[in-house]
């Protein structure tokens, strides 16, 4: 018969799960310091284990596959760096001004978050487990889509046109080209952008007119 008193035993399984969360986390913030560094591909297990002060079993552990690995560490870094919301955006009546907003705050976030998009994007045809960390994002930018069409005056191709012009003005890919390839500040690439998705109504505009 144990003489272990309950409590002690309680308190003790208590101590070992807020290590293991603990251990955990610092693997996450590692890996995810990694793929914003080196990026994704070019990530070891070794050195997951070195920076977060751990021997490599203990990633393996915690994270058995890759896919569960790359879950956390989307979760955590989406935690620390929140995507704009844009549920405000639809209170915004005026299209323009709507879609001018949106791309302030989008912007701001690609200018924040750049280094890890740019190693994620660019490792996904490497890294087969990346690709349902993409999903969150690419949701995202269909909402957003959805949400900055309303209003413009757009009908049958010309709706097409604009969701399409939408769609780049709200890529990442888009922002990168014209802020970091062509130097533009974030008011100029919004101003462009902006013009890209106008133009693609002016069909429609010119018809009513």
């Amino acid at each position: 018969m144990s003489s272990e008193r309950p409590g002690k035993r309680k308190y003790e399984l208590k101590q070992r799960a807020e290590e293991m969360a603990r251990t955990r986390q610092r693997i996450t913030e590692a890996a995810v310091e990694l793929h914003g560094s080196v990026g994704p591909a070019r990530t070891t297990i070794s050195a997951i284990a070195e920076r977060a002060g751990v021997q490599r079993h203990t990633v393996y552990r915690h994270f058995p596959t890759e896919a569960e690995l790359f879950r956390a560490c989307s979760s955590h870094y989406y935690s620390e760096n929140p995507r704009p919301q844009p549920e405000p955006w639809r209170a915004i009546s005026d299209p323009r001004q709507r879609l001018t907003q949106a791309l302030h705050e989008l912007y701001c976030f690609y200018e924040a978050t750049e280094p890890m998009f740019s190693n994620i994007l660019r490792d996904l045809e490497l890294v087969d487990a990346l690709w349902p960390t993409i999903g969150p994002l690419q949701d995202y930018l269909a909402e957003a889509t959805e949400i900055l069409a309303a209003g413009w005056p757009a009908g049958g191709r010309t709706r097409r046109l604009l969701t399409a012009a939408l769609r780049h003005a709200l890529d990442f890919h888009t922002w990168r080209s014209l802020a970091g390839d062509n130097r533009l500040t974030r008011t100029e690439a919004v101003q462009l952008a902006t013009a890209l998705v106008e133009g693609a109504t002016a069909p429609q505009r010119r018809a009513t007119a």
